[in-house]
């Protein structure tokens, strides 16, 4: 496939970077660089567990192999096409996953005590994000479904009114999609901010996939976003920790991002994880359409067969069309159990334990598992008798009434910065009510924080840490493992 872009051809089916990468570790090279493996020579063991191809083409940047830093050979020759292929100006290669690419943004267009619009369902790097560059959060509420247990996406009309009330933002960062495939109304949004010459911000973690399929929703890049950060290794194919950022530089400084990049990202980027985004984004333009119908279909069918079994139910796009949910990428499938009387926790570990299934996570309600570019049917079916099973084996007469999803509404007191260098000291939980959070407490997957560092502590807050704690969720990033105390900023 050829695409014209800017009156330069580029054919799609090079890969400028990865065949580059197999050309020069098959070359008789003796090597008196890092790294000190020297390809397959120095670490047996590893050797022996990644094999002669993946020691080999673990190399370091040279000028024959160009440089990410600036890069003017293979490596943006390869970012050219990626960028063409999710329809924008420029695409960065990130190798510190999409926490960087998250951050990268933000720290290109918020300077210190510029306020950033934001819903509150947000990534905990989004809120490292602030604290590295100062910025002022304003927090929308997205939408709830409370019998879902799961926060959706923000409307358009809770966008509209912070942009009336607030007529001092300078970004909005949206997701497309949420964790649980939730799009809002991307397009009218981005149009609305446009008119307030409000940049638009956009976390695609979880959408790498979109521009390759018309079932699924439209990509940010597509509906002329200002930047979107994008998890390859998410649904893209690529490996893990390979991200891209995105950028249309109508309203952006490329070089500004590059620089910013640059900032964070280390000058001994992974090739391995470089040339698999090239490899990728082969992949999404040449067969992406096939595997993802095919993706596609199987969910469909899943959703069929899951909503059948007694107790448990998967959201669709029909079931749950409303505010906070305009359109629904539907490779996801967030099913919920909590008529089961068992907790997503719960089930989420009877499936790795007892089935040799891994889901993408579990919470209090549901659990999630994406049906992906290399998902089988026999897979599927495996994921659904095993389902049944459970549901068999938990199958109750009431309905779990211990726990409940909160959607917490933060106070924020001070900036997420001013709280982070702010002397702190750690108190009980049970007695931190009304004082100010020094650190991110959070459930991972999917790593968005109950409270970050400038909040209020309430009683609601501490009540809901008490249940997720009870429920076995993998709660992180507290200095207190157990979460017996709390840390807050020290009074004067």
């Amino acid at each position: 496939m050829i695409i014209e872009k800017n009156s330069v051809r580029l054919s799609e089916d090079n890969t400028p970077l990865l065949q580059g990468l197999k050309d020069y570790s098959n070359r008789h090279i003796a090597c008196f660089d890092v790294p000190g493996h020297v390809k397959n020579k120095g670490v047996k063991i590893l050797n022996d567990f990644l094999g002669d191809d993946v020691m080999k083409m673990d190399i370091n940047s040279s000028p024959y192999m160009d440089n990410v830093s600036k890069p003017n050979g293979i490596i943006k020759k390869s970012q050219d096409l990626l960028a063409q292929a999710y329809e924008c100006d420029k695409a960065f290669f990130v190798t510190n996953g999409t926490t960087q690419a998250i951050q990268t943004m933000i720290l290109s267009v918020i300077n210190p005590n510029d306020k950033i619009l934001l819903p509150r369902n947000i990534h905990k790097s989004v809120i490292n994000a602030l604290i590295l560059s100062g910025g002022k959060p304003v927090y929308i509420q997205p939408e709830f479904d409370e019998e879902l247990g799961i926060s959706l996406n923000v409307s358009y009309l809770s966008v509209k009114n912070e942009l009336e009330k607030n007529n001092d933002i300078k970004a909005i960062f949206l997701l497309n999609p949420t964790y649980y495939g939730a799009c809002c109304e991307l397009e009218k949004i981005i149009s609305l901010c446009k008119s307030y010459s409000v940049l638009v911000l956009v976390d695609e973690a979880h959408g790498a996939h979109f521009p390759f399929h018309d079932d699924l929703p439209p990509s940010a890049m597509k509906l002329k976003a200002d930047m979107a950060a994008v998890s390859m290794h998410k649904t893209g194919g690529a490996l893990t920790q390979a991200s891209v950022l995105l950028v249309n530089e109508e309203n952006i400084h490329g070089e500004k991002v590059s620089q910013t990049l640059n900032m964070l990202q280390s000058t001994s980027a992974s090739y391995l994880l470089m040339s698999s985004i090239d490899g990728a984004r082969y992949n999404l333009v040449n067969k992406g359409r096939l595997q993802l119908s095919k993706a596609l279909n199987i969910s469909q069918y899943a959703k069929y067969k899951i909503n059948k079994i007694p107790g448990i139910k998967v959201i669709s796009h029909k079931s749950c069309n409303r505010e906070g949910m305009y359109l629904l990428d539907e490779t996801k499938l967030c099913i919920n159990v909590k008529n089961l009387n068992i907790t997503g926790f719960k089930v989420y570990d009877i499936l790795y334990q007892e089935f040799d299934i891994q889901l993408e996570l579990g919470d209090l309600y549901n659990i999630l598992a994406l049906i992906s570019l290399g998902t089988t049917k026999g897979d599927v079916d495996r994921l659904i008798k095993a389902l049944d099973i459970i549901s068999k084996m938990h199958k109750k007469e009431t309905i779990l009434k211990s726990a409940s999803m909160k959607q917490i509404n933060p106070i924020v007191k001070m900036n997420p910065r001013d709280a982070y260098y702010s002397e702190k000291e750690s108190l009980d939980l049970a007695n931190s009510t009304n004082r100010i959070c020094g650190e991110n407490i959070m459930a991972y997957p999917p790593g968005i924080p109950i409270i970050s560092p400038g909040e209020i502590i309430t009683r609601e807050i501490i009540d809901y840490i008490k249940v997720l704690k009870s429920s076995n969720a993998h709660l992180t990033d507290m200095l207190d493992k157990e979460l017996n105390t709390i840390l807050v900023i020290k009074e004067k």
